[in-house]
């Protein structure tokens, strides 16, 4: 009985990995399915998510407007997709200048790319701008730039494009986010806010539309780091700093994110499945979220806490 006991494990150890393996495929594979043809357009397609995001989505055989501030850079990204794409498919992809911080030019860019297909299936509001600094360091002046960036600019955009998807009674918006825009992070006042406020804009918005038949959906990521970002060290607490200490490993593993593949493959699965809502943190990020909601004096203390010892050690350089 024994022997047959630690011949099963394994066994039921492998079953269980082929099933989750075949799951994934299958589902990947069915998502793809799901945006071929579709018209996607990426913002801020030359960041890491927007890159992932394009490879993902032309992969899938979709028919892709992407948009980015600088031309040779999209172009160069135009480039790569196209030399490892099958081309019978997928579709070429369409080139569009927009800088989402410039909100007197979007009502124009939004006609270019509707002149693109002459229809909008799925709209990716990924473009983000993000400042770090004292609140009294941070200038009135960069605070309505990082609103322009975050908030008026993918705003503005989706309005634009909205009355095509109406229209046609069908279509996606997916606004991704940040763990920013559900608590505030000390000197990141001006981004958490318009991250706040997105997140606010894109809420309202999605009960406003479920009767027309178009679906929004916000990735929320708790950050998104480069390929080669190593894990930072944990911290070891000191019996006397217990709370700036706990704000330490807090503030450690919410910095601890994905990979913008992840995200881009996660864009995809909310696509096909129409999720409302994604939030793609690991459980402590997901812990201080559950605090900040339900413990707020207990969220406030700490955070205050961290803010008071990273103050010291600047005070004592």
């Amino acid at each position: 009985m024994g022997i047959m006991a630690v011949l099963i494990l394994p066994l039921l150890v492998v079953v269980i990995s082929g099933v989750l393996y075949i799951y994934r495929t299958v589902t990947q594979l069915m998502s793809k399915s799901v945006v071929r043809s579709k018209v996607v357009v990426i913002t801020d397609a030359l960041s890491g998510v927007g890159k992932e995001c394009s490879r993902v989505f032309h992969a899938g055989g979709a028919r892709l407007v992407l948009c980015g501030k600088h031309l040779e850079k999209l172009e160069t990204l135009y480039d790569a997709l196209n030399s490892v794409a099958d081309p019978s498919a997928t579709f070429t992809p369409k080139l569009v200048l927009l800088d989402l911080s410039d909100v007197n030019c979007i009502q124009d860019v939004a006609k270019e790319i509707l002149d693109c297909y002459g229809c909008v299936d799925i709209l990716i509001n990924n473009a983000s701008t993000k400042v770090k600094g004292t609140v009294q360091n941070i200038s009135l002046e960069i605070d309505k730039k990082i609103m322009d960036a975050n908030y008026f600019g993918p705003i503005t955009l989706t309005k634009a494009l909205l009355p095509n998807m109406l229209s046609r009674r069908t279509g996606q918006i997916i606004l991704v986010n940040n763990i920013q825009g559900k608590l505030g992070v000390p000197f990141r006042a001006a981004y958490a806010a318009s991250k706040h406020a997105a997140l606010g804009f894109f809420d309202c918005l999605r009960a406003e539309l479920q009767e027309f038949g178009v679906c929004v959906s916000t990735v929320a990521p708790s950050f998104i780091h480069s390929y080669d970002t190593q894990p930072l060290p944990e911290p070891h607490p000191q019996p006397n700093k217990v709370e700036s200490s706990v704000w330490k490993y807090l503030s450690r593993k919410l910095a601890y994110g994905v990979r913008p593949a992840e995200v881009a493959e996660e864009i995809l699965r909310t696509v096909n499945r129409k999720k409302q809502e994604v939030f793609l943190a690991n459980p402590i990020a997901k812990a201080a979220v559950y605090i900040r909601t339900f413990f707020p004096e207990l969220f406030f203390a700490v955070v205050a806490a961290g803010v008071k010892e990273k103050q010291k050690i600047e005070d004592e350089k």
